[in-house]
């Protein structure tokens, strides 16, 4: 047999080698092998005693940096990134909406264990002292009169509104202060419209009075109006 025959046909073993190999690990093949499971958070040994989860403390942890870290929400500053004021833009990105949904949690934990009072109380007034403030309400306090884009509103924001007011009203969000009949309102928490802003604001001075049983919020406090007033 001349040499090259023997290299031919080492050349097809190979090849039909290479061939077997792929097909065993063809995706059928790989579909069969059993799937393995994503690691799991340790969960904390149960106990008798009231206790948070492993991922319930460091949420607890995380709301604690959050509010004791110092941040500056006057006309001069602002807040720290890690207050969303991202999500849902022109409507909910507001950093205010990250003080009231952050404070959910801290019913529940405050529940689960009560002996850590000082933590909650600590991070429900870090929450409810920058609700009152010019970050607080923002768009009460620079959105005033009539939106003067509404007539260049994307299509997406048009969309949202009946077609016969289109150019002529205001978008979902817009708080419009100042308008007719009510004219312009300097205090976010007395004026006459604004009621979203007061009612999650209540929340939050709620969550604060029953988590630390301190009536605070229930004494004259400083409020920034229009004009950093």
């Amino acid at each position: 047999m001349s040499t090259r025959d023997q290299r031919s046909r080492r050349t097809f073993v190979k090849q039909v080698g290479a061939a077997a190999g792929a097909a065993a690990l063809s995706s059928g093949a790989l579909a069969a092998q059993p799937a393995q499971a994503p690691p799991q958070l340790a969960e904390t040994p149960r106990s008798v005693h009231p206790t948070l989860n492993r991922r319930a403390r460091g949420w607890l942890r995380f709301l604690w940096e959050k509010s004791t870290t110092p941040d500056d929400w006057s006309a001069d500053g602002v807040p720290h990134p890690w207050w969303d004021r991202y999500t849902s833009p022109v409507v909910t990105s507001y950093g205010r909406f990250d003080l009231h949904n952050s404070s959910y949690a801290l019913l529940v934990m405050a529940d689960q264990t009560p002996a850590w009072r000082e933590v909650y109380t600590r991070i429900a007034d870090g929450l409810a002292s920058r609700y009152p403030t010019y970050w607080g309400a923002i768009d009460w306090l620079t959105q005033i009169g009539d939106d003067p884009r509404r007539a260049n509103y994307p299509e997406h924001v048009m969309a949202a509104i009946p077609e016969h007011l289109r150019g002529r009203y205001n978008r979902i969000g817009w708080t419009a202060n100042g308008v007719d009949p009510w004219g312009l309102s300097r205090d976010p928490i007395g004026s006459e419209g604004n009621l979203f802003f007061r009612g999650w604001f209540n929340l939050v001075l709620g969550v604060y009075r029953y988590v630390s049983g301190d009536d605070k919020y229930e004494r004259p406090f400083d409020v920034t109006g229009y004009g950093d007033e």
